[in-house]
């Protein structure tokens, strides 16, 4: 009887484990706002509760907070502006460089490999095209609708309407203690890796930005904002910035020693904060294994697109957390962290 118990309980796993992927696939809409909507209650939740401790009513304090969220946005608004401003008023300086040396690359390609283009196609042009437009818009449409979504869940988030804690109690834990512990865990070190990720992708942007303005690359801003926002995918981010920057400052500048050292600086300055400086703020709450990284930024990048491969690490030191709690669980919870030692207990 037990033998059949557990293997009817093994099926059921089989059975629900695909069900539960594809729910997450196609109610993406849903889920991904969500989640992305509780990092950033938690990232304001100690302000919420210096807030509540000064006797501040809990709806001005949600408020507060989505105005201080709200001027966030318009700062990335306005610096984006900032950035496209730029990018036209030196484009008649730039895009005639940039046609030469595709124009020589597309002769070094046809002479030595045969691959011909066609010449009389302009990329621009092409974008602005009935069809890629449709696309353009259409992403737009879907971004924005994200954006609400997202803010109307902070608001139930900081409004206490969806409280992890109580859901931890009363579905996965269901032990009082042990849900109160493991919370406290999840929300301090996803408030720390929240605003350790911000830190470090910000002073990332800021110099990679400065680097371009040393070497006189053009359009430092927009290349500060893309390391930025570019680096809080994790590991992938970085490599990502420093080869777009790289075919980027060999599309403008002339193949000397400016341009190699150039692309040490950058990529210098990826190391120096990105896998230096950052697992020094990180601590040992995120040593994640390797392969590990890499599989759920392969499974959650598939599943969810790029809200998937931001969210890939925090969503796993979630669910590395909620494994430590369980005896049978723990050895899983192990295999995902750097070091060959059992977790802690909570």
């Amino acid at each position: 009887m037990l033998n059949q118990t557990r293997t009817t309980n093994i099926l059921l796993l089989i059975i629900a484990i695909p069900l539960v992927f594809y729910l997450l696939k196609i109610l993406s809409f849903i889920f991904i706002p969500l989640i992305f909507s509780m990092f950033i209650a938690l990232l304001f939740l100690p302000l919420m509760r210096w807030l509540g401790r000064r006797n501040v009513p809990k709806f001005v304090s949600v408020i507060i907070v989505l105005l201080l969220v709200t001027g966030s946005l318009m700062l990335g608004i306005e610096l984006i502006q900032l950035s496209s401003r730029e990018i036209i008023a030196t484009k008649s300086d730039f895009f005639p460089k940039a046609e030469a040396k595709l124009a020589d690359l597309r002769l070094y390609l046809l002479d030595n490999f045969g691959i011909e283009f066609e010449q009389d196609k302009n990329v621009l042009a092409q974008f602005f095209e009935k069809e890629n437009l449709g696309t353009t818009i259409g992403y737009l449409r879907k971004f924005l609708t994200m954006l609400l979504m997202t803010a109307f869940f902070v608001v139930l988030w900081l409004g206490e309407s969806i409280n992890v804690h109580k859901l931890l109690n009363s579905t996965v834990l269901r032990q009082r203690h042990t849900s109160i512990k493991a919370f406290m865990k999840i929300e301090k070190d996803l408030i720390k890796f929240i605003k350790v990720k911000f830190l470090v992708s910000a002073l990332t942007g800021l110099f990679t930005g400065l680097m371009c303005v040393f070497f006189d690359v053009s359009f430092p801003i927009f290349w500060g904002l893309f390391a930025f926002a570019i680096n809080f995918v994790q590991m992938v981010g970085s490599f990502i910035s420093v080869i777009l920057l790289s075919i980027f400052a060999f599309v403008e500048l002339d193949p000397t020693s400016t341009l190699l050292f150039f692309i040490v600086a950058i990529t210098m300055v990826q190391v120096t904060f990105g896998a230096i400086l950052e697992p020094i703020f990180m601590g040992k709450s995120f040593s994640i294994n390797i392969i590990a990284v890499l599989v759920m930024l392969m499974f959650w990048g598939f599943l969810w697109g790029i809200p998937g491969l931001i969210m890939a690490i925090p969503i796993t030191v979630f669910l590395k957390i909620i494994l430590e709690q369980f005896p049978s669980t723990k050895v899983i919870a192990s295999l995902l962290s750097e070091t060959e030692t059992q977790p802690e207990n909570l």
